[in-house]
């Protein structure tokens, strides 16, 4: 008999507590050994001003038992409100999030039925991070942040998620022929992990022309590795290609800490009906047992399960009057599950998952390289003006001294203006003014001059970017058109 695991459970919102109600029951029936701490998070939280959405006292429940159950969620629309979901991946350092689809043909329409893939999605940074502003009254601007030493932690887990599943191959998915700096360190990383696991495939695609691949091929993939935002879109695609986004579950791993939930949102607009599938928070659950070390148990759930959608009781999201024998509601699905436990499907994989230790991930240490030289070569200052042309802007910006920093470019939106033989018109009030010296290098103090010569002038600079190179190599970009 395996020793009782403490987990800290979320009902969440919308759907939520109905299918965490039915996964639970699940649970019990099946004798999992686990004791519930409840929790509460969300939209009552968010209500209550708090704007990350969870308390500060209910991190001393995640903090003591380290393995998290969530149901989905609400985060308000705009207000200020922090994606609750994104907080805990960050504050627990769940900096990889596993969502397996496997299709259940011919038990859950698809037309793939031969699709089984892995995504493992970096969960800590890119466009996550959530990190915007406003600059002008015309643009916006989102962050995007990428880590050579977060990059190597997601990519290090998804070949060694391989070596331990017996899976033969690693898709890369990025944007590096645009993003040459973010999406280029993950391409590179990829490429250097790859080479110290020979026995593992690998292959790397650009991220529009890979999902299309995967959406019309899936079955040419096994694991893919990508940066947060693509990972949550293609992981999606994956699991509605399938046969529906409901049966997916998902695990968020880091080293000290792990929470299991659905893919798929809280859907508010069916909440309280008795129709919502509990599949993915199932799955979701399972992958949780696997990791405390109750694979036995995860086993005889996930075969009860498997048996439930062999003999077509399904719920109202994948049935299908030609194949499904039997509609059911959220609690229906779950009893059904239950009649099932200790059965095992005839058609579909049998699960056979080993009991031990967690699977909590390897213990590796990542330090940050210091070793490069960096240099202060020039400053990007954007400047909210707002102009017909860049030609007019370089008008007002020329007639500041800038002393040693001369004013190289202007560019809108990425785009050079200025200079540039014609005077090309778009109105903008957003302008980036490159400053760099004739040779050489430059000094904060220098950059801090010019500012408050450009202060002094009325402009109103809204964001100063400095440039450096690094070994003698340029880390910044070039405008288009450059």
């Amino acid at each position: 008999m395996s020793k009782i695991v403490p987990i800290t459970v979320a009902y969440g919102d919308g759907i939520g507590p109905e299918i965490m109600d039915a996964v639970l029951h699940i649970l019990k029936k099946a004798e999992a050994q686990i004791r519930l701490e409840v929790i509460e998070i969300g939209e009552k939280l968010y209500q209550k001003n708090y704007t990350s959405g969870i308390a500060a006292d209910t991190w001393e429940s995640i903090d003591r038992t380290r393995v998290l159950l969530k149901a989905p969620i609400t985060t308000p629309q705009g207000g200020g409100y922090k994606s609750l979901n994104v907080t805990l991946r960050k504050a627990l350092g769940l900096y990889a999030n596993v969502r397996p689809t496997i299709a259940y043909h011919p038990f859950v329409n698809t037309r793939h039925p031969d699709l089984d893939v892995v995504i493992v999605r970096e969960n800590e940074e890119d466009l996550y991070a959530g990190i915007e502003y406003r600059h002008t009254r015309n643009m916006r601007e989102s962050v995007k942040l990428i880590s050579r030493v977060g990059c190597e932690k997601i990519v290090r887990y998804a070949f060694d998620y391989a070596v331990l599943n017996n899976r033969k191959k690693v898709s890369c998915f990025s944007k590096d022929n645009i993003m040459k700096f973010s999406d280029g360190i993950f391409h590179q990383v990829f490429d250097e992990i790859a080479k110290q696991y020979p026995q593992i495939k690998n292959e790397h695609y650009i991220v529009d022309i890979g999902t299309a691949r995967l959406a019309t091929k899936p079955e040419i993939f096994d694991v893919i590795v990508t940066s947060n935002l693509f990972g949550d879109i293609i992981s999606d695609i994956t699991a509605e290609i399938s046969g529906s986004v409901g049966l997916a579950g998902s695990a968020n791993v880091g080293q000290n800490y792990a929470m299991f939930e659905a893919i798929h949102g809280s859907a508010p607009d069916i909440a309280g009906k008795n129709i919502a599938n509990p599949s993915g928070l199932l799955n979701g659950a399972i992958m949780m047992l696997i990791h405390i070390g109750q694979g036995d148990i995860a086993s005889v759930i996930e075969n009860a399960w498997k048996k439930t959608l062999e003999d077509g009781v399904h719920t109202g999201d994948i049935y299908n009057e030609k194949t499904s024998s039997k509609k059911v509601g959220t609690k229906e699905f779950a009893e059904e599950v239950v009649k099932r436990l200790g059965q095992k499907p005839k058609k579909l994989k049998v699960a056979e998952y080993k009991s031990g230790e967690s699977t909590s991930s390897k213990q590796v240490t990542y330090k940050i390289d210091d070793s490069e030289n960096k240099t202060l070569v020039g400053v990007d200052i954007f400047v909210d003006i707002h102009a017909e042309s860049a030609t007019k802007v370089a008008k007002k910006m020329n007639a500041i001294d800038g002393g040693k920093l001369i004013m190289r470019t202007i560019a809108s939106k990425g785009l050079i203006l200025w200079p540039r033989d014609d005077e090309y018109m778009i109105e903008s009030d957003h302008w980036c003014c490159r400053f760099m010296p004739d040779s050489g290098t430059i000094t904060h103090k220098e950059i801090t001059d010019l500012l408050e010569k450009i202060a002094a002038a009325g402009v109103d600079f809204i964001k100063v970017e400095s440039l450096y190179e690094y070994d003698g190599k340029r880390g910044y970009s070039l405008a288009q058109g450059e």
